[in-house]
């Protein structure tokens, strides 16, 4: 069996230390869950490994060799490869076109396309799914997409492999497909390292944890001599996980009223009241329709029959994200890198994209002003920044998240709607946007909570909707009920 290794590694960036003498060990045969919380060090790490970046000091071995990488390129050649979360297929190209792509083996000076269709073929096979290397990228499900990037992976003969959040976007069902695949590579001899937020996967396909903390290394254990709690200690020391307050009064005002709304092929006759203070939170499966919803009722994209009533008032159907805005609405989108924030731009700028004519004179922008509307939510959400004027991706995935939150609460909402604010975050930056959330509930802000954590819902949320199959098949309250039964429900069960 590989065993891929480190040796005091440090990685230096001006005025930060990331790593900070890093010695760990991981073998083959194992899923080795790799877990911190943001800011810990281990994306650090793992872009050590997969050439992204070159370490300040130290060494790292692979079966006692010392690896020397310049790009991914050479860390693929030297055996390590990684699958982030953001794929990187092209969906109008089959599965083997993918698998095999800038690489395609030819006769001569002509593509054997025989040869690529038998090769991708061996190797789903051996991965043990049944995926058609002759399907398009684009038919595929989500987990089968995630199967085609492992295999691409997979085809260089790695002995690591490193998976960054591959269930991030995955549905219950998907997921457990997807460890199947995950046990097959162990099974094999890879040496599988997994990285994700979602504590309960944990004990569910990884044999070791290892954890880093503030760039150091805290250390590794079996999965059988842990539970959540000492898993949350390990990444933070003493953390309180905090419930919903008790102190959250909902009122009985009707901020919004959503009648019979239906998208063709999204959702269809979608009713619900919103109260004034309320936190909303819709629960269901990938594809149940909640994504949808959420942007249709924010105007992004348009919808076929129903009416959105809004203190009082029957929203135009062709209304805008600008006109909705304007009544009082704010949206934080699903997909936070390419929707919710410029992450070239300063971090100023984001937290202000939103409030544009708060911050500006006759359309020319108050610098002063802009100043202020950034600093308050720096402060107030306690974002962490070098400095204001830092690009928005330098930030981790959680301070980004606040980021996106801070510009949309700049515009004074009356209803916020987040769409899975907590998707590839660690715990207590969760805990800082539920705090948010039930903070912003004091004031009297209405919010719509989307996640496919459903655990998170019952924790969060006053009321809780379930969508199945682009309908509201139900509605619960968290006391009344187990996150079992709610997992059922969202499966189309019968609600009692």
């Amino acid at each position: 069996m590989s065993v891929l290794r480190t040796e005091g590694i440090v990685k230096d960036y001006p005025g930060t230390r990331a790593l900070d003498d890093v010695t760990v060990s991981f073998e083959g045969g194992k899923v080795h869950a790799f877990i911190g919380k943001n800011g810990s060090g281990k994306s650090t790490l793992v872009k050590v490994f997969s050439g992204a970046i070159q370490p300040t000091q130290g060494k790292f071995f692979l079966d006692d060799q010392e690896l020397h990488f310049s790009d991914p390129t050479d860390a693929f050649k030297q055996g390590i490869a990684t699958v982030y979360q953001e794929l990187s297929l092209v969906p109008y190209l089959t599965v083997a076109e993918n698998i095999y792509l800038g690489r395609l083996p030819k006769k001569g000076k002509v593509i054997d396309w025989k040869k690529t269709y038998e090769m991708a073929g061996e190797l789903l096979k051996k991965m043990n799914v049944d995926i058609d290397p002759h399907e398009k990228v684009f038919r595929l499900s989500m987990w089968q997409c995630q199967v085609v990037e492992i295999t691409k992976a997979m085809s260089f003969s790695p002995k690591v492999l490193m998976l960054d959040e591959p269930t991030s976007a995955l549905a219950q069902n998907e997921t457990q497909s997807l460890f199947e695949v995950v046990r097959t590579l162990r099974d094999q001899g890879v040496v599988v390292i997994y990285i994700s937020h979602r504590l309960q996967e944990i004990w569910e396909i990884a044999d070791t944890v290892t954890v880093l903390r503030d760039g150091k290394f805290i250390g590794k254990k079996d999965v059988g001599e842990l539970d959540h709690k000492g898993v949350i200690k390990m990444m933070f020391g003493d953390v309180e996980l905090k419930t919903r307050p008790t102190d959250l009064v909902v009122s009985d005002e009707v901020v919004m009223k959503v009648e019979g709304l239906t998208r063709s092929g999204k959702f269809s006759d979608v009713s619900f009241e919103l109260k004034k203070g309320e936190v909303l939170g819709i629960a269901g499966m990938l594809g149940a329709g909640r994504t949808e919803l959420l942007r249709s009722l924010f105007g992004v994209d348009g919808y076929d029959s129903g009416t959105i009533t809004m203190n009082g008032a029957v929203m135009e159907r062709r209304a805008t994200p600008e006109q909705m805005k304007k009544r009082g609405m704010g949206l934080t989108p699903e997909e936070r890198k390419n929707q919710g924030v410029i992450l070239i731009h300063s971090i100023r700028d984001n937290l202000c994209n939103a409030c544009l004519d708060k911050v500006s004179d006759h359309h020319i922008i108050n610098r002063r002003r802009r100043e202020e509307f950034a600093e308050r939510q720096v402060e107030g959400l306690a974002i962490k920044i070098p400095n204001i004027m830092a690009s928005v991706g330098s930030l981790s995935g959680g301070n980004q998240q606040k980021v996106v939150i801070g510009n949309w609460l700049n515009t004074d909402p009356k209803i916020m709607m987040y769409d899975e604010p907590s998707r590839g975050i660690d715990v207590n930056a969760k805990q800082q946007i539920f705090q948010i959330m039930w903070d912003q509930s004091r004031k009297g802000v209405s919010s719509i909570f989307v996640s496919s954590e459903l655990e998170e819902l019952l924790e969060v949320c006053h009321r809780i909707l379930v969508m199945h199959m682009g309908r509201i098949i139900g509605e619960v309250y968290p006391e009344q009920l187990t996150i079992e039964q709610l997992y059922a429900d969202c499966m189309g069960g019968k609600i009692e």
